[in-house]
């Protein structure tokens, strides 16, 4: 028998791996599944994508190798955007870079800053591939628990001393997947402070940043003084642009840091379609038109969301970002079998808090990704299977 690495045993199991499967026999026993598990919304892409992927997709030197230069136009319509939105400036050339989608980024950043024995700590519950591009990279992940009585906040002065002299990389999420929480500007000033002070590179997260609510805005990591100095931050087309299979996003962060970024990416991809980093460029272009139309729909998803499940004896906080609502369970009831239950009885695919990790256990998350009509009738669903427990 084959022997695989050590690596490959140590990942923790991916949260969506065996639900395709249970979705698809389910649906050909003709059950009527309402998917509100993948952060993966029912909204098509800008039309400005479309067109301009079509136009550069005619054009036979857009199949050529991008490299990890990628399309010139691509980087300056990204750093322009950084301009406009948070007061960022930065080179496109040397200090952002195109990505295949941000998780790819943020597996491969690991690989660029820690060495074997290197502790990165990963928000638990938090996105797994915090987890798994740590140990991929032979860095030992340091699972700091979130909660909702620190605000779903990494603390870092609450890691033990022993931990802290070997951390070399925290990951931060705010907008956070799977908890929907934000971070206040003061956390973010100690957090970058407390970075400087101890060497630790800050993996900032950020693919949530345009779907806010009731008036709250998210900030880039770099608003905060100091942050250029120890940060890299992660944007995504996926989210916020409902482009998620277009694989597109970037990295920004001071030279040096991106450039070993870049260094990783050289030996496992040559980039991005050069058509779809066209497309991306034509949307961030115009950014705000084609946002708002988006974040409006999850709105009223939420607010029609929240109070179906409060009428089935759910307790949700109101997320203020985000297209996730973090349902807590009651107690002594696993999320996993409350997940399976949900599914094989009610035909409704959410996820598991500990699909998360463990410090997920006790809560599931539900993804405002399919029409309000259907978010209400699987709310009444859910509920049904929490009075049947």
């Amino acid at each position: 028998m084959t022997k695989l690495s050590r690596r490959l045993s140590a990942l923790p199991s991916y949260p969506m791996g065996e639900i395709p499967s249970i979705k698809r026999r389910l649906v050909q026993q003709g059950v009527d599944v309402i998917d509100v598990g993948a952060g993966d919304a029912d909204f098509p892409p800008p039309e400005a994508a479309i067109d301009a992927l079509a136009r550069a997709a005619a054009d036979p030197a857009m199949s050529r190798y991008p490299f990890q230069l990628g399309l010139p136009a691509f980087r300056e319509a990204a750093a322009a955007y950084m301009q406009r939105r948070f007061g960022v400036a930065c080179d496109p050339f040397a200090e952002l870079h195109p990505l295949l989608g941000s998780k790819e980024g943020i597996a491969h950043l690991a690989m660029a800053v820690l060495d074997r024995g290197d502790v990165a700590i990963v928000p638990d519950p938090g996105y797994p591939v915090y987890h798994g591009g740590t140990v991929l990279a032979q860095g030992e992940p340091h699972l700091y628990p979130i909660t909702p009585r620190s605000d779903f906040l990494v603390e870092l002065d609450a890691v033990p001393a022993d931990v802290l002299k070997r951390t070399r990389l925290v990951y931060l999420n705010y907008p956070n997947n799977p908890t929907a929480a934000i971070a206040p500007r003061d956390y973010l000033e100690r957090t970058v402070a407390f970075c400087r002070r101890h060497d630790i590179v800050i993996a900032y997260d950020n693919p949530y940043c345009e779907i806010t609510f009731d008036g709250y805005v998210a900030p880039s990591i770099f608003e905060i003084p100091g942050a250029r100095d120890v940060a890299v931050e992660f944007h995504s087309l996926s989210k916020s642009f409902c482009m998620t299979g277009w694989r597109l996003g970037w990295a920004v962060g001071r030279s040096e840091l991106v450039t070993a970024l870049s260094r990783v990416k050289s030996y496992v991809d040559t980039g991005a379609f050069l058509a779809v980093q066209a497309a991306g460029a034509a949307v961030l272009h115009d950014a705000a038109a084609h946002l708002a139309p988006y974040v409006a729909q999850f709105k009223e998803r939420r607010d029609a969301m929240l109070p179906a499940l409060r009428a089935q004896g759910f307790e949700p906080e109101t997320p203020r970002a985000t297209m996730y609502i973090w349902v807590p369970l009651p107690e002594g009831l696993p999320s996993a079998a409350f997940q399976r239950r949900a599914l094989e009885e009610a035909g409704v695919v959410v996820m598991p808090g500990s699909g998360f990790g463990a410090g997920g256990e006790g809560f599931f998350r539900v993804a405002l990704t399919v029409a309000t009509p259907r978010l209400v009738e699987g709310a009444a669903r859910l509920g049904k299977v929490l009075a049947a427990v």
